[in-house]
């Protein structure tokens, strides 16, 4: 969890927005970081987590909160955080195994005109059968607001599932014929008008620099009688081995 960043967007895990729809998205720039930063931030605020991994490893995830004071094992351990290793997952689906006794959230890479159901169903099942992150009859301990994590959604793109599907729950089937490319733009757009914040981060205009790693424009929607209401800020950032910097552009010491 990035303290500078928790001041830019004015929330900390003793004071968040509930039922968000935060969207982070990159390019020519790594955006992951920021998955890392939200992950922290709500098993801090002791939130009922589901994250779908479907580009790195658990270790790798665990790894890096290790560094920001977050142990993903213990939140798995006390039920607070649930993952799906969609590398694994895929795996047993590609390659089962007779002792395989994994979900099979992952279906539609053996079968695509199953679409995204199976993953949407493991999703439902599992925020269903856990009260939403409440505490059970059986005295299990109490958690927060729950959270759904993806990382990252243009994947299925790629692996060809029909995203709309996840997206937007309501049974509306929709083709996507598009390259991954053009897919991941218009995906990008339809769920840009959906949410209520969002941070994409990008390269420097200027081109690589040592001491600044990229801009990160962080835009927050609300919604204001029958309009919306829209503020938007453009920061530069540098990442280190436990933290990230955001400053206003030129302002770096690197610049000055």
């Amino acid at each position: 969890m990035y303290t500078e960043l928790n001041s830019i967007l004015n929330t900390n895990p003793d004071s968040f927005t509930q039922g968000e729809f935060v969207l982070l998205s990159d390019r020519k720039s790594d955006a992951s970081f920021l998955i890392h930063h939200f992950l922290s931030l709500y098993l801090r605020a002791r939130c009922k987590v589901w994250f779908l991994g479907l580009v790195q490893s658990f270790n790798h995830y665990s790894a890096i909160s290790q560094r920001l004071g977050v142990s993903l094992a213990q939140a798995k351990e006390k039920g607070q955080l649930v993952f799906l290793e969609g590398l694994n997952e895929s795996l047993s689906v590609l390659i089962p195994q007779e002792t395989d006794t994994r979900s099979q959230a992952m279906g539609f890479l053996r079968d695509p005109a199953v679409g995204l159901k199976s993953l949407y169903e493991f999703v439902r099942s599992s925020v269903t059968s856990s009260g939403g992150g409440e505490a059970g009859a059986d005295g299990a301990e109490e958690w927060g607001p729950p959270v759904l994590l993806v990382d990252d959604l243009s994947v299925l793109l790629s692996l060809g599932g029909n995203v709309v599907m996840l997206v937007r729950c309501d049974g509306e089937e929709e083709e996507e014929d598009d390259g991954d490319d053009e897919g991941s733009e218009r995906l990008l757009k339809g769920l840009t008008h959906q949410c209520s914040l969002t941070l994409h981060v990008q390269g420097l205009p200027t081109g690589f620099c040592r001491d600044i790693h990229g801009q990160v424009e962080v835009c927050w929607r609300r919604r204001q009688g029958d309009g919306q209401y829209t503020q938007k800020k453009l920061f530069q950032y540098k990442v280190h081995d436990k933290g990230v910097s955001f400053f206003a552009p030129g302002t770096s010491s690197a610049v000055l």
